[in-house]
């Protein structure tokens, strides 16, 4: 069942890399008592991912965190060594947008937001969208309908709404 405002999101644990290496990150942890904004695509280095999903993010992060926003976090079916190359290249890490990498797309899936195109290579992956947490409970939520168009889930309708 997919996930809506008022939900409290599930626990997971992501991945990212850290200067050691793996990272585990608790969502409990990284949602209690704090403001997040999470957003959520397809996959690193993919066409709508890297020119207008990250860049809008990037290019908001400090507006975001002004808005009373603890942290930003990305989220994709990618793994860690991956997402850490992608932040890099897209300035998410100089952004200090944190690069959560769900491996085997098993959140993904636990909050309905899994899509499979075969046609692309694309099994279990996430759906584009953005949502606002407070204290783990999503009091704003922004799924795109279509796949290759970030209208709806990006830094600037975030802002918006904060």
């Amino acid at each position: 069942m997919k996930i809506s405002v008022g939900d409290k999101l599930p626990n997971a644990t992501f991945q990212s890399m850290g200067a050691n290496g793996p990272e585990a990150h608790d969502l409990n942890n990284l949602t209690a008592g704090k403001k997040i904004v999470i957003f959520g695509l397809p996959g690193a280095y993919t066409g709508t991912c890297s020119t207008a999903h990250m860049p809008s993010f990037v290019r908001n992060a400090d507006a975001i965190r002004a808005k009373g926003v603890d942290g930003i976090y990305c989220v994709s079916v990618n793994d860690v060594h991956v997402m850490k190359s992608w932040a890099k290249e897209m300035g998410a890490d100089t952004a200090q947008i944190g690069m959560l990498a769900d491996s085997d797309g098993s959140y993904t899936k636990k909050i309905g937001f899994d899509f499979t195109v075969l046609a692309v290579g694309f099994i279990g992956r996430s759906q584009r969208y953005s949502m606002i947490v407070e204290n783990g409970i999503i009091t704003s939520l922004n799924e795109e309908i279509e796949r290759t168009t970030c209208d709806i889930s990006g830094g600037e309708n975030i802002i918006e709404q904060l």
